[in-house]
């Protein structure tokens, strides 16, 4: 199986260059050209961790020209556009580090500063959190928590003060305001105006619980407890961290391991297994086990999932190796599209796709983690 997966990933490589990714779906489908965004990012993550894992340099030399082709010698970055204040743009920034430490190039430096000053400037609401675009203020969605707080923390590690302070309130906030703890879930959105048309007028929160968000929240977890060093001022990160996966684990699929697009509604018409969150959420046990943040029965439970992805969703169709189950896309609003409404309904409609990179690239770090357990 593993000699299918590493032949799976190197086929995705060679039919991809920089200017046009076969696993970022959206773009395909949209016929946009390249650009800077998070789906690559993730993507690069994947395969830089790919390289570690099995000392194959096809991954991270695929990673270094994708990146080389995007920032220019002075630290610029092509299509890159600082004032939507998206937070999805930093995710991709993540690499810089590893990538620096690899081949000693400057401008990895120069343009994480970029993506670092548009952090100092990031929109916040009036209890500290960064909004997750300028198109969508006042709100949080836990999705920007990945998006941004590893590069942060990564940053503050390798080119800052190593304050991690800021990254640690905004986690504490958000376990303040979108936590339910009677379900063990993380609402998929927050609007601390509570003036959005999906946010609930009371709590400012979306309706329900949708996986892949969570499945974000949760390696963003994961990477941090990974990121920052020990010690009793991070005990809180890591305790959430611990709750968050003892709370996802109660809505496991019992025969696959796998998880529900909308977490806590297994079985109702229209829910289905999903690829992508379940992979984040199996990768998340996975390195908690691994790192000793979680009990060493999350590494079981991980497999499990990963396994059952596997079993279900890896499959031969025209030839090839193919990953399905992954949900394309989901959000909340803008004004100007009110179907992204955070009901079941809408969760549900999303198309369903495959070999798309966000389901892709957390099953990959999943694998990594998995050979990593073996040794």
């Amino acid at each position: 199986m593993y000699e299918k997966i590493d032949a799976y990933v190197q086929r995705l490589i060679r039919e991809s260059t920089p200017e046009y990714t076969v696993w970022n779906i959206e773009k395909v489908r949209q016929g946009k050209p390249a650009s800077w965004n998070y789906i690559d990012g993730c993507m690069m993550t994947a395969l830089l961790a790919m390289a570690e894992i099995t000392g194959n340099p096809r991954y991270s030399d695929f990673a270094e020209s994708y990146i080389d082709w995007f920032i220019a010698e002075d630290g610029a970055i092509r299509s890159y556009e600082p004032e939507k204040f998206n937070l999805d743009d930093i995710n991709e920034g993540r690499v810089l580090f590893p990538l620096y430490e690899m081949t000693g190039k400057e401008k990895y430096r120069k343009a994480a500063r970029l993506l670092r000053r548009q952090l100092e400037e990031q929109p916040r609401t009036f209890e500290g959190n960064f909004w997750h675009k300028a198109i969508y203020p006042n709100q949080v969605w836990l999705d920007g928590l990945y998006m941004a707080q590893p590069f942060y923390a990564l940053y503050e590690k390798h080119l800052g003060t190593g304050d991690y302070s800021d990254t640690l309130g905004q986690i504490e906030k958000v376990r303040e305001h979108m936590y339910d703890p009677a379900k063990g879930l993380y609402y998929h959105g927050y609007d601390a105006s509570r003036t959005a048309f999906w946010a609930d007028p009371e709590t400012g929160c979306s309706q329900n619980f949708w996986l892949r968000s969570i499945g974000w929240f949760a390696v963003a977890l994961a990477d941090l407890c990974e990121i920052l060093p020990g010690g009793a001022e991070n005990d809180r990160l890591r305790a959430i961290f611990a709750e968050l996966m003892a709370g996802a684990d109660r809505w496991s699929d019992p025969e696959t391991g796998l998880y529900w697009q909308v977490v806590d509604q297994g079985g109702r018409e229209g829910n289905y297994l999903e690829t992508s969150g379940s992979s984040m959420l199996a990768y998340a046990m996975l390195k908690g086990a691994r790192l000793g943040v979680l009990d060493k029965e999350y590494a079981a439970k991980g497999e499990k999932t990963f396994r059952g992805i596997v079993d279900k969703y890896l499959s031969f169709t025209d030839g090839e190796l193919n990953l399905g189950g992954i949900c394309l896309v989901a959000g909340l609003g803008p004004e100007s599209n009110r179907r992204r409404d955070g009901s079941y309904e809408y969760y549900i409609s999303e198309p369903v796709v495959q070999n798309d990179a966000k389901g892709v690239a957390p099953f990959l770090l999943c694998y990594t983690e998995i050979k990593r357990l073996e040794g």
